[in-house]
């Protein structure tokens, strides 16, 4: 099983920011797609943003183009996620995945075409006030 770990959730007002991180083994960060996904109460596990090896090569949901920022850090094999201008429909359990045959797994149509996400972390909860 691949292992991911999330952190860097929490509370935030709204217009504000907040940061999360993935970590992952070098060689999952090294031969997976990773991206961020994030699930609301009642509501559908929905994709946020991806990444992949090369530069530039990122893909983001609409509902959070322009605001939100994933990137690599390959000294770490970690993936972040910089969340800017928050409102309050970004509040969900953020999870951090990667391409796999696991379940929940979730299909995304991406720059590079249909990816299939079913590797998952345990999930961090974001809360954005108004």
């Amino acid at each position: 099983q691949v292992q991911l770990v999330e952190s860097g959730g929490g509370l935030v007002q709204a217009g504000g920011s907040l940061s999360l991180s993935c970590a992952a083994s070098r060689r999952t960060f090294n031969s997976y797609r990773m991206g961020w996904f994030r699930q609301a109460p009642g509501k559908e596990r929905e994709f946020v943003a991806a990444i992949s090896w090369s530069v530039p090569s990122t893909y983001y949901a609409d509902s959070v183009k322009g605001r939100f920022i994933i990137s690599r850090d390959s000294a770490k094999s970690t993936v972040n996620l910089q969340m800017n201008s928050m409102i309050p429909e970004d509040t969900a359990v953020y999870y951090c995945a990667t391409e796999g045959s696991g379940q929940p797994r979730v299909a995304v149509d991406t720059v590079w075409g249909r990816l299939g996400f079913g590797s998952w972390g345990q999930g961090t909860q974001v809360t954005v006030s108004s």
